[in-house]
């Protein structure tokens, strides 16, 4: 009877814990720039920045289509280096893809300021995003940014 009782109370707990849990998602997907000492700049995904800073020019990639949606970046450049990466369009037709989109980009635009090229790693639970994103990043590489 006391193993019942106590499997019943550790149980209840366990769903207490569980269910009180709050997720700390990361805030919009922004822009890094390595200008500013590798700052980030909000920039809601799926908008267009309103302005490219003096000195900047904007290249934008080919869209690509992965399996959970489209994947859109711009690539901010000046004097021949990457100075950041915009995300135009990024899945987003549940709210896992909005959150992996949070996740991952981040890490792939701090990735490609770092490498100065599309040659970065996929981000572990984002596979087809990176892989979107490597493809539309290298697209506009290769359009003159």
């Amino acid at each position: 009877m006391r193993r019942v009782i106590l499997a019943v109370i550790g149980t209840i707990a366990g769903l207490v814990a569980l269910l009180s849990f709050k997720s700390h998602a990361p805030a919009a997907v922004t822009a890094a720039t390595a200008g500013t000492g590798g700052a980030a700049a909000a920039a809601p995904a799926g908008s267009t920045p309103s302005a490219v800073p003096s000195g900047e020019r904007a290249v934008d990639g080919n869209v690509a289509n992965t399996v959970y949606g489209p994947v859109q970046v711009q690539v901010m450049v000046k004097d021949s280096k990457i100075v950041g990466v915009n995300v135009l369009e990024q899945p987003s037709s549940t709210s896992a893809d909005l959150q992996i989109g949070q996740y991952a980009f981040p890490q792939l635009i701090k990735e490609t300021v770092t490498a100065q090229s599309a040659r970065v790693d996929a981000v572990s639970g984002a596979s087809y995003t990176s892989a979107g994103y490597i493809q539309s990043l290298q697209s506009a590489l290769d359009n003159g940014a």
